[in-house]
C-alpha cells in the first residue's frame, strides 16, 4: 500500500481519485512514498528515507527543495494550467481596476452619508463622478511577458476586448507556439515590448534566472505611465525599483497579487491578498491533476508535468513487470543495466529511456518477475541513483 502525506487542505476531488487503490492518505503518515501539498514550505526532514515523489497542486514550487530532490531522484510534479482561467480572470479585474476607478468610486461611495435622502444623494453622485472618469481597454496595447497556459489565455482574452497584444518568451515550448493566436504579435526581446505597452503583464516562473525581472533598468525602459500587472511571483519584480517607477511616474499602477511591505499604502499600488488561484474550481482542477499524475507515477512509473525529470510515457504490457531506473545522465549507463538484464536471461519487452539535464529516467518492461536481489545488484551500478520495481 502506498503511503501519501498530504500537507495541505486538498480538494475532496482530488483525494476521491485515490480511492478504491492501495493507497492511504494522511496528513501524519511517518514514512511517505509520496506528498501531497499546495502553499506548505517542505523542508528536508519533512521528506522521509522511502520518498518516491512530491505533488504540487499548483505552479510554482519555491516552496520545494527541487534540487535536493533531484539529486535523491525524487520527482517533483506540479499542474501547469490547471489554475490558469482562475489567474485570467483576475488579470481581467486588474486591467478593469487600472483603468476605470473603480475603487476610488466604491471608497467614494462608502463614505457618503445614510442621512440624506435620495435626490440629494444623486446629485452628489452625479457631481463626483467626473473625478473618477477612466479610460477604456480597447485598442490600447498589452504587452505579455510569458507566453504558457496563462500567458496565452490572458492574450486570447485581450485579443477579445479589442486590445493589441505583443508577447516576448525566450523558452516558448512547440505546443505553447501552437496554442497562441497569430494575431499576438511576437517580440524578439523583452525591451521592446516594454518600449510600446501600455500595460504589461507577467506569466513566468519564479526561477533564479527570472527574480528581479523587473528592475530599475526595465522600469525605465517602460513607457512612461504604464500600468504594470503581476499576477505571477512576488520574486520577479525589484519593490525598491517598482517605488521609485510609481512615485516618478514612470508607472502610473502597479497592480500585483503578492503584497510585499516596501510598497503597502503607496498611491498608484493595488496589491491582492494572493488570490491567483483562489477559486473553488482551481483548486479542484489543481487536486484532480495532481492525483491523476501521482497515481500514474506510482502504479506504472509515468511521468507527466515533472519539473526535474523528462516526460517519460510507455505504455504497460499485457504480461511481466516494470523496473524504473533513475540514474546521472552519463554515457553508457543504460548498456551496463541491458547487461545485468542479459546475464540473467531477462528479456526486454519495451523500453524508454529520457534525460532533463543531468538526470536520466529509464522504464523496462521484462518478461520475468524481477526481485530484490536483481534490484541491488542494479543499484550497485555507478551512477545509479535509484531503482524501482513496479509489478
Amino acid at each position: 500500500m502506498f503511503q501519501i502525506r498530504t500537507l495541505n487542505n486538498i480538494s475532496a476531488k482530488g483525494l476521491s481519485k485515490f480511492e478504491g487503490g492501495d493507497y492511504s492518505l494522511g496528513e501524519h503518515i511517518e514514512t511517505p512514498d509520496a506528498i501531497l501539498l499546495r502553499s506548505h514550505k517542505l523542508s528536508l526532514e519533512e521528506t522521509g528515507d522511502a520518498l518516491l515523489a512530491i505533488g504540487r497542486a499548483g505552479a510554482g514550487v519555491n516552496n520545494i527543495p527541487v534540487e535536493a530532490m533531484s539529486a535523491r531522484g525524487i520527482v517533483v510534479f506540479n499542474t501547469p494550467g490547471a489554475n490558469a482561467n482562475a489567474v485570467k480572470e483576475l488579470v481581467m479585474a486588474g486591467l478593469l481596476l487600472s483603468c476605470r476607478g473603480i475603487v476610488q468610486g466604491i471608497d467614494y461611495v462608502n463614505r457618503l452619508s445614510a442621512d440624506q435622502d435620495k435626490a440629494t444623494l444623486n446629485k452628489d453622485v452625479e457631481a463626483a463622478k467626473k473625478q473618477f472618469k477612466g479610460s477604456e481597454l480597447k485598442g490600447r496595447t498589452l504587452g505579455v511577458v510569458g507566453l504558457g497556459a496563462i500567458g496565452s489565455m490572458v492574450a486570447d482574452m485581450a485579443l477579445g476586448l479589442g486590445m493589441n497584444v505583443l508577447g516576448y518568451d525566450p523558452a516558448i515550448s512547440v505546443e505553447a507556439a501552437w496554442r497562441l493566436s497569430s494575431q499576438v504579435q511576437r517580440m524578439e526581446n523583452m525591451a521592446a515590448l516594454l518600449a510600446r505597452s501600455d500595460m504589461v503583464t507577467l506569466h513566468v516562473p519564479a526561477l533564479p534566472e527570472t527574480e528581479g525581472l523587473i528592475d530599475a533598468a526595465q522600469v525605465q525602459g517602460m513607457k512612461r505611465g504604464a500600468v504594470l500587472l503581476n499576477f505571477a511571483r512576488g520574486e520577479l519584480v525589484v519593490p525598491e525599483a517598482i517605488r521609485e517607477g510609481v512615485t516618478s511616474g514612470q508607472i502610473s499602477q502597479y497592480i500585483s497579487d503578492f503584497p510585499t511591505p516596501e510598497l503597502l499604502g503607496l498611491e498608484g499600488i493595488m496589491a491582492t491578498p494572493h488570490l491567483g488561484a483562489s477559486t473553488d474550481e482551481a483548486e479542484e482542477n489543481c487536486a484532480m491533476m495532481v492525483a491523476d499524475q501521482m497515481i500514474d507515477f506510482l502504479e506504472h512509473g509515468n511521468i507527466k508535468n515533472s519539473v526535474n525529470f523528462p516526460a517519460v510515457s510507455l505504455e504497460r504490457s499485457a504480461t511481466g513487470s516494470r523496473i524504473a531506473i533513475v540514474n546521472r545522465n552519463v554515457p553508457r549507463l543504460l548498456g551496463s543495466v541491458l547487461s545485468i538484464l542479459a546475464d540473467r536471461n531477462i528479456n526486454v519487452i519495451d523500453m524508454i529511456n529520457k534525460s532533463r539535464e543531468d538526470l536520466a529516467y529509464n522504464l523496462i518492461d521484462i518478461e520475468a518477475a524481477p526481485d530484490e536481489e536483481l534490484a541491488g545488484v542494479l543499484r550497485k551500478v555507478e551512477d545509479v541513483i535509484s531503482v524501482r520495481l513496479i509489478p
